[in-house]
C-alpha cells in the first residue's frame, strides 16, 4: 500500500481542524470578552527506527524493533490564548472590564434549571428593574459574600452608581457591593462553555486576583483579524499541497493499473 496516501490523508485532517479552529476565533471577533484558540500538531507517534543486527551485550548479533512506522501527522491539543485584549469605552457604568487575571463570577441557569457558577472575562452587565446586575442574559453577577460561591449584587436602580478599581459599588458614598473577581493557578484545568464563559474541571485550584476593574470599558476579543488571515492562507495552501499529493498517486496508480497492467 501506499504510505504517502496516508500521509497525505492526515495532513488534509489536520489542516481541517486547524481551519475549524480559525474560522471559530474569526467568528467571535466581535465577541466581547473571547479568548482565540489554537492547536498543535505532531509528527510521527514512534520513532521511526529498526535496528539491523546490532551486538548486543552478550556478543550475539540480534536485529531489534525499536519503533513503528506510523507516517503522516497527528492532530494535537488544542490551547487558548488567555492574553488580554484591548479595552473599548462604552460610557455605561455597568461595563467592566478587568485589568490583569482573573474572571467574573456568574451565576449560570442551564435550560434544565440547574444553577451553577461560570467564569467569564465579558463584562458587558445591565440592572434589571429590581437593581440586580446581570448578563445580557439574565445570569446574575455574584460578589462578595458570606459563601464561597458569592452572593448575587443589588442595587438600587433609582440611585446613581460608580464602581471603583477595587470593584467597589458606591452609592451615596456608601460600598452597597463588592464585584468578585476569581484567578486559577493553571488555566489548563479550565473548560470552554459556550462563547466566554469558562467552567473549572477536576483539580482546578482557585487563587487570589488583584486585578483592577474599570468601570465604563469592555475588554475587546483578542483574535487579531491579520494574523488569523494569514493563518487562515496558511492552511488553506497546505491543505491544497495535500490534496495535490493524493491526486499524484491517483494518477500514478491509474498508469499502473490501465496501462503498465496491459503489457
Amino acid at each position: 500500500m501506499l504510505k504517502g496516501l496516508y500521509t497525505a490523508y492526515t495532513g488534509m485532517l489536520n489542516e481541517q481542524n486547524r481551519m475549524d479552529i480559525l474560522t471559530n476565533n474569526m467568528a467571535n471577533v466581535a465577541t466581547t470578552g473571547f479568548k482565540k484558540e489554537g492547536s498543535t500538531s505532531q509528527g510521527f507517534d514512534t520513532v521511526l527506527t529498526y535496528r539491523i543486527k546490532d551486538m548486543d551485550g552478550n556478543g550475539m548479533w540480534n536485529s531489534a524493533h525499536i519503533g513503528q512506522g506510523t507516517p503522516g501527522v497527528k492532530i494535537g491539543e488544542a490551547y487558548t490564548d488567555y492574553s488580554q485584549g484591548s479595552f473599548r469605552e462604552t460610557g455605561n457604568t455597568f461595563d467592566m472590564a478587568i485589568s490583569g487575571s482573573g474572571f467574573f463570577n456568574i451565576e449560570y441557569t442551564n435550560k434544565q434549571g440547574e444553577t451553577s457558577t461560570m467564569y467569564t472575562r465579558d463584562g458587558g452587565f445591565t440592572l434589571t428593574k429590581d437593581g440586580y446586575v446581570v448578563t445580557k442574559d439574565g445570569d446574575y453577577l455574584l460578589g462578595q459574600g458570606s459563601g464561597s460561591s458569592g452572593a448575587r449584587i443589588k442595587v438600587d436602580p433609582t440611585k446613581p452608581a460608580a464602581i471603583d478599581q477595587q470593584g467597589r459599588i458606591i452609592q451615596e458614598d456608601k460600598v452597597v457591593a463588592t464585584v468578585k473577581l476569581t484567578d486559577f493557578e493553571d488555566y489548563n484545568y479550565l473548560e470552554h462553555y459556550g462563547e466566554n464563559f469558562y467552567t473549572p474541571v477536576e483539580g482546578a485550584k482557585m487563587t487570589e486576583t488583584k486585578a483592577g476593574i474599570y468601570s465604563g470599558y469592555l475588554e475587546a476579543s483578542n483574535v487579531q483579524v491579520v494574523q488569523e488571515m494569514v493563518n487562515l492562507i496558511s492552511v488553506t495552501r497546505q491543505y491544497e499541497s495535500n490534496q495535490k499529493i493524493i491526486q499524484a498517486y491517483d494518477e500514478t496508480l491509474d498508469i499502473s493499473v490501465n496501462q503498465i497492467g496491459k503489457l
